[in-house]
């Protein structure tokens, strides 16, 4: 354990990274990382360094397809309540967001918990209350013990929840770009462990560490991952031990078995993704809006759902184009008129980056 606001051990750490004169690729899946960086001038740093580190498919909001969007959307126009965080609110469907459904009087409404979206069946039990849940293995549990817990029969879910495991996979499987290390987040660390982490190793030969979200948190990852690659290694490594167990949540994970199945999904910017997926099982579907309310949803069924005109979300998700490097980026692309999902959420890149190269 170090200290978190060790200036000196910083400093040390970059003379090193300077000195280890390297030209290398990380990859980080964690919004919160992405702030990190940009927020304290890492990424700049890094680069004299000669390490690049670039933000991955880490933000849940931006990963949901406009499939799942319009689901949402289309059950809203149909009467039905849909429930939702805020920045779901705000990423663009085909022609409208849901809150602009929601201005033009329809029954969209914002939570900030999946326990507020409950309370909200329970005081209008004559409403039908559909949550749009959104989130990796961090905020899944959450859902799940409120599946399991018996909630009222007019309430559902969409689940648009996703693992970050198989999507690591898959970035390595389509070859787009050199990534010669992963930083893991946190958050979905503390629920998963180390374990799941380590195929990704070993299949491609791949270091990795799992972070905290300090600025020597992510310096520190940096330096071990470089050590990594120096020694010819690969493998799992723990830089965030105060609060990611090996083992991660045993609790947290033997609920998120009991109450979902994984099963394939599209990921925006991403093909079907192979178990990537966490769906309700069959002894929960009375909550599954999916099948709930399949009439409803059936005219979407063969449609298709580009991403608006130029808009490069998908390639930014993998990795292969920087938030920048979009043309819509700052331009006719802002905070205040997003276009994608990126300069939606406060875990987009395009929308951290924006804030902070504005400064």
């Amino acid at each position: 354990m170090f200290e978190l606001k060790d200036k000196a051990m910083a400093e040390e750490i970059i003379a090193k990274l300077k000195a280890a004169n390297v030209n290398l690729r990380f990859m980080h899946v964690c919004g919160t990382h992405q702030e990190t960086l940009m927020r304290h001038g890492l990424d700049a740093l890094l680069k004299d360094c000669g390490i690049t580190v670039s933000q991955g498919p880490g933000c849940p909001v931006c990963v949901t397809t406009a499939r799942e969007i319009e689901e949402a959307i289309t059950l809203a126009r149909k009467g039905f309540t849909v429930a939702s965080f805020g920045d779901m609110l705000q990423v663009p469907g085909r022609t409208l967001s849901l809150q602009q459904l929601k201005t033009d009087g329809f029954d969209v409404r914002m939570v900030y918990s999946i326990e507020d979206a409950v309370s909200l069946a329970k005081n209008h039990p004559s409403k039908k209350v559909v949550f749009l849940a959104v989130g990796f293995e961090t905020t899944a549990p959450s859902t799940a013990a409120i599946i399991a817990g018996n909630p009222p029969e007019n309430f559902s879910i969409l689940s648009c929840h996703r693992m970050i495991p198989p999507a690591l996979k898959t970035l390595m499987t389509m070859g787009e770009l050199r990534i010669d290390g992963f930083i893991e987040p946190g958050h979905v660390s503390t629920i998963i462990g180390m374990k799941p982490y380590e195929p990704i190793s070993r299949d491609f030969k791949v270091p990795q560490v799992i972070a905290g979200f300090e600025p020597l948190d992510v310096l520190m990852a940096v330096w071990m991952l470089v050590q990594q690659v120096q020694h010819g290694e690969a493998r799992v490594e723990n830089e965030y031990v105060r609060a990611v167990k090996p083992d991660g949540n045993a609790k947290a994970k033997e609920l998120l078995r009991k109450v979902f199945k994984p099963g394939d999904v599209a990921w925006r910017g991403f093909p079907v993704i192979p178990e990537s997926g966490l769906f309700l099982r069959s002894q929960y579907e009375r909550f599954d809006a999916r099948v709930l309310f399949a009439d409803a949803l059936a005219e979407l069924k063969g449609a298709s759902f580009p991403e608006p005109t130029g808009c490069l979300c998908g390639a930014v998700l993998r990795g292969v184009c920087t938030s920048s490097e979009c043309p819509l980026f700052g331009c006719g692309c802002t905070p205040q008129t997003p276009l994608g999902p990126c300069m939606v959420s406060r875990e987009g890149s395009c929308r951290i980056e924006y804030l902070h190269k504005k400064r």
